[in-house]
């Protein structure tokens, strides 16, 4: 494993990533991009856990538990200038209106320093896929050539798959990804609330699955 500073947060605090891996298509899996989601904290820390265990894949992933780290400390959705890094990334659809005040897109596209440090990552490595943890109603939101990994995906939990998250989602990590510059984007929303020992026993072996299916996609 390689430790190393993602990007700094508007506080200035680092936003660690894990490097896990030194060959093969690369991946990215984030937690924490609303910080109030602890449940894709804490699965994307469990991951951590598992790899340093045991990493069997011909894959070169890196994990960030705590993307908004900002957020997770303060536990609100929002970074520290009151942004929503998920409405926040340069997509050809960003806009300046503000459809809810927790929707808060910023005063232009990437205008955050977490999601500078994100798309500057995102232009040197071109993931063949990214996995985004998050918590709301269960569900698996594809946007890109992501179905297979879905699919193993909803083995596991019996997840409704969707194209769609269900209302507009301008500046989102899978529209600017998955959609726009051809970096597959899984947006897991696993089921708020839930016990965290049904995560570890349901969610990080239904993403350890979805990753062989990538691992057997790309090699």
């Amino acid at each position: 494993m390689k430790s190393f500073i993602f990007a700094k947060s508007v506080n200035n605090l680092p936003i660690m990533a894990h490097q896990f891996g030194e060959t093969g298509p690369e991946v990215l899996i984030l937690g924490g991009v609303h910080g109030d989601e602890w449940e894709g904290v804490f699965a994307a820390k469990a991951l951590l856990g598992s790899f340093l265990q045991k990493y069997d894949y011909n894959l070169k992933i890196t994990l960030v538990p705590e993307f908004n780290v900002d957020g997770v400390v303060k536990k609100q959705r929002k970074n520290a200038n009151s942004v929503d890094l998920n409405r926040n990334l340069p997509s050809n659809d960003w806009t300046a209106n503000v459809a809810k005040e927790k929707y808060h897109p910023g005063n232009e596209p990437c205008s955050e320093p977490e999601n500078k440090g994100l798309v500057k990552w995102l232009q040197e490595h071109q993931p063949k896929m990214i996995f985004s943890l998050h918590s709301w109603k269960p569900v698996l939101n594809t946007n890109g050539d992501c179905q297979p990994e879905a699919e193993a995906l909803a083995k596991h939990t019996n997840y409704e798959i969707v194209e769609s998250i269900g209302y507009p989602t301008p500046g989102c990590l899978g529209t600017y990804c998955g959609l726009e510059n051809n970096m597959p984007t899984l947006t897991y929303e696993i089921e708020r609330n839930i016990d965290e020992k049904l995560i570890n026993e349901i969610h990080i072996p239904a993403i350890l699955a979805a990753l062989k299916t990538t691992e057997s996609r790309f090699n």
